[in-house]
């Protein structure tokens, strides 16, 4: 009840702040006791554990919370959990690492069909016991990268789907269409795990959007009829993941190891949900860029970051033509508002709009803070304008 209380008084200081809480059920971490007790997400027990749980946070939070995440990217649980083992429960095997136990061609599909399956089940209670009287929404939230074929060979354009089913698709399908995707059926077979018919049914209640976790793209090479050095395997579906062509980068190198300028892909990505789910309501859940402590940016560069306004401006006209062409986007969010703790990266790349001095705790805007103001004013006119001609 300490931890109700906690939270009841957070979304009450939103509130009275004018800001609309959009609640995420959980990023990352489950309770140790799960862990211990049955596995966690390689159990089935944890439908049920994780259904309580987020009928208990709709029961105490739901009248004033009108938007839900069930899961944040579930993909990075299950490959870095259970594939690679680089995050907690650090499980791998064979060539993927040096874990302490584990099986990196099964249990990441396993504790994937568990993750979705958890997802339904959330949502099932909250339709059948919570939403007519709250009148809220419920959905997941997904990491998506922008894939390219690296050449226009029909292989490199089949890698690319492939790509896709093996990294979102993978839990959308699912959740939507009631099924995993074909490519991963062919390519898995029995390490797939099944739906029964009682979990169909579960399926069927589905979401009401989709979260997109967006920053950055990548070309794809087939590895199914060529050989690749270090492609992806068989059961990461036989491709290769490359940010370089002909000595070129996709995008322009940011702070972020990862993440090269690609605004293009926010409007492809989105275009490709609304035809692939049937203009299912998406939410762009995550978006941004970050400064990097290694690289010894100084406190005056990083206040006045104009690539973050660059970045942010590029990526929301993107995304203002793809629902100027028919895509139903439900809102935005930027990672982040304040620096923060980024996961294995620690406190190494900075996030935020605001700067966070982690000596003192400190809070200073960047340039960033202000000019996102403008950004979204200059986007809502554009989609007025877009309305009004039509």
């Amino acid at each position: 009840m300490a931890g109700i209380e906690h939270y009841n008084k957070l979304i009450d200081a939103l509130l009275q702040k004018g800001i609309q809480p959009f609640i995420t059920l959980t990023h990352y971490d489950i309770p140790q006791e799960l862990e211990e007790r049955y596995g966690g997400w390689l159990s089935s027990r944890i439908q049920d554990d994780f259904s309580y749980y987020a009928d208990i946070c709709f029961k105490y939070f739901g009248d004033k919370v009108k938007y839900w995440t069930t899961i944040n990217e579930p993909h990075v649980m299950a490959v870095y959990g259970y594939r690679l083992g680089s995050y907690p429960p650090a499980r791998c095997s064979g060539i993927f690492g040096n874990c302490s136990a584990g099986d990196s061609e099964r249990e990441p599909f396993i504790a994937a069909h568990n993750m979705i399956l958890s997802h339904a089940a959330a949502v099932r209670i909250y339709r059948t016991k919570h939403q007519k009287r709250q009148g809220g929404m419920v959905g997941i939230a997904l990491d998506i990268q922008w894939y390219e074929p690296f050449s226009n060979s029909s292989e490199d354009i089949a890698a690319t789907e492939r790509a896709r089913s093996f990294y979102f698709n993978w839990f959308l399908d699912p959740i939507i269409l009631g099924r995993y995707p074909k490519e991963m059926v062919q390519i898995l077979g029995s390490n797939l795990p099944n739906f029964s018919k009682n979990d169909l049914s579960k399926l069927s209640y589905g979401l009401d959007f989709i979260g997109i976790n967006y920053y950055t793209a990548n070309y794809i090479k087939d590895c199914l009829y060529a050989a690749c050095e270090h492609g992806n395997t068989w059961s990461e579906g036989s491709y290769y993941v490359t940010t370089e062509k002909d000595g070129v980068y996709i995008g322009q190198p940011t702070g972020a190891p990862w993440i090269f300028l690609y605004p293009q892909g926010m409007k492809k990505i989105v275009m490709y949900m609304r035809d692939r789910f049937n203009n299912t309501p998406l939410v762009i859940t995550e978006n941004g860029v970050a400064e990097n402590d290694d690289l010894n940016t100084s406190i005056t560069d990083t206040l006045n970051d104009i690539h973050r306004v660059n970045y942010m401006h590029s990526y929301l006209n993107s995304l203002s033509n793809a629902i100027r062409e028919g895509a139903d986007v439900r809102g935005y969010f930027v990672w982040s508002l304040l620096d923060n703790f980024e996961w294995l990266h620690g406190y190494r790349l900075r996030f935020g709009l605001h700067y966070v001095n982690y000596t003192n705790l400190q809070r200073i805007p960047k340039l960033s803070a202000t000019m996102y103001k403008q950004l979204m004013y200059n986007f809502n006119i554009q989609l007025e304008t877009h309305t009004a001609h039509n």
